[in-house]
């Protein structure tokens, strides 16, 4: 057995044995007559494997030490619930049953409440699409699904975007010569576009057209939404002298944007 020499997680690797695939095998069949030594060893042979996984979690704020414990808790059931004459690799199967532990540890931890029944249609979800996974080799569509649990495919959908955990916009999904690319410079802005930014800048271009009276009649109206009348009680003139006021503004806000 080959050692590797580094430490993750507070984990020594140096001291995790790598398993040839015929040790996998006798180990296995050990297992399965209930040798606990045998799945122990089985156990810390693919820790590397939990390892791996979680550093797909990078981005989350857990504390990588409890990612590992509950990855931990994904592999020995993947251990346990593991068939041998599917001719898979044990890899193939166990690491979709890591992620699938981390993912349910990161939801019922998140700020953001989901009500018991929704996350039990999710996790019955969750669970048929791995049996299903299991049985079939191939991923099953939401129809499959609805059909194994007896429920209706959109409450299905509802449930599991409901526990999905949020994304922090400063994630980083990219880095290459050190540049880094974050969620945040993906996500479109339809609010700001440039063109609008544009149009802000002329805009108050145009404002600096007026005296200061006009300026500010020109903001109650428009930026504050007032009427005219609030707007003539608020300066201490007439209603007749705002309107007049107001229309010489926008004349020659107009001319000035032409």
């Amino acid at each position: 057995m080959a050692l590797n020499k580094v430490e993750i997680c507070g984990v020594n690797t140096s001291r995790l044995p790598v398993l040839t695939n015929e040790e996998k095998e006798l180990l296995f069949e050990k297992i399965k007559k209930g040798d606990k030594e045998a799945r122990e060893l089985y156990i810390k042979g693919n820790l590397r494997l939990v390892l791996s996984v979680i550093k797909r979690f990078s981005g989350s704020n857990e504390n990588a030490d409890d990612l590992f414990q509950i990855g931990c808790i994904g592999l020995m059931k993947a251990i346990d619930n593991f068939d041998t004459t599917l001719q898979v690799k044990f890899s193939t199967y166990a690491v979709p049953m890591i992620i699938g532990e981390i993912r349910r540890y990161l939801r019922d931890n998140s700020t953001i409440r989901v009500s018991r029944s929704l996350r039990d249609t999710a996790y019955k979800a969750i669970y048929a699409r791995e049996n299903y996974l299991k049985n079939n080799l191939r991923e099953p569509t939401i129809m499959e699904i609805a059909s194994e649990i007896g429920m209706e495919k959109e409450e299905i959908v509802y449930a599991l975007d409901a526990i999905q955990s949020p994304m922090s916009l400063y994630e980083p999904v990219y880095t290459e010569g050190g540049d880094t690319l974050y969620v945040m410079d993906q996500v479109s802005d339809k609010k700001n576009k440039e063109e609008n930014w544009v149009e802000n800048l002329a805009l108050q271009d145009a404002m600096n057209r007026l005296n200061d009276r006009e300026r500010h009649i020109v903001k109650l109206r428009f930026y504050e939404g007032k009427t005219q009348m609030e707007v003539a009680q608020e300066i201490g003139i007439s209603q007749a002298q705002v309107s007049r006021l107001e229309k010489n503004a926008l004349r020659v806000m107009r001319n000035y944007l032409r």
